[in-house]
């Protein structure tokens, strides 16, 4: 399965973007998909993960309250609703997935796509 993001862009502080993660291939009932972001010079991070059903979503503390994930399966997509947007959320946004329940590591993901870029200016 190969995963690719994509509704990356420029917006101000306090606006929202939605990211989609859309998979090509074939899918399975196991995998959590979670986005994480990165920027340069720092180790990627978590901000949020949906189960297949949708029943499980886990979020970073950073954007709890201000992120929503969500997933259309008959899509095979997946979405990252981001409001309030802040400077902080600046960052390459990548999409991967993992069969390990609940992981927050980068690590313990797969399938990478290129990710998209997300800037918030003040």
């Amino acid at each position: 399965v190969q995963l690719q993001a994509s509704g990356g862009g420029l917006v101000q502080a306090g606006g929202s973007l939605r990211l989609s993660c859309a998979g090509s291939g074939r899918t399975s009932t196991i995998y959590y998909t979670g986005w994480f972001r990165q920027v340069p010079g720092k180790e990627r991070e978590f901000v949020a993960s949906i189960s297949w059903s949708g029943g499980t979503t886990r979020y970073a503390d950073s954007v709890k309250g201000r992120f929503t994930i969500s997933r259309d399966n008959a899509k095979n997509t997946v979405y990252l609703q981001m409001n309030s947007l802040k400077t902080e959320d600046t960052a390459v946004y990548y999409c991967a997935r993992t069969a390990t329940s609940g992981s927050r590591w980068a690590r313990d993901f797969g399938s990478w796509g290129q990710g998209t870029l997300v800037t918030v200016s003040s």
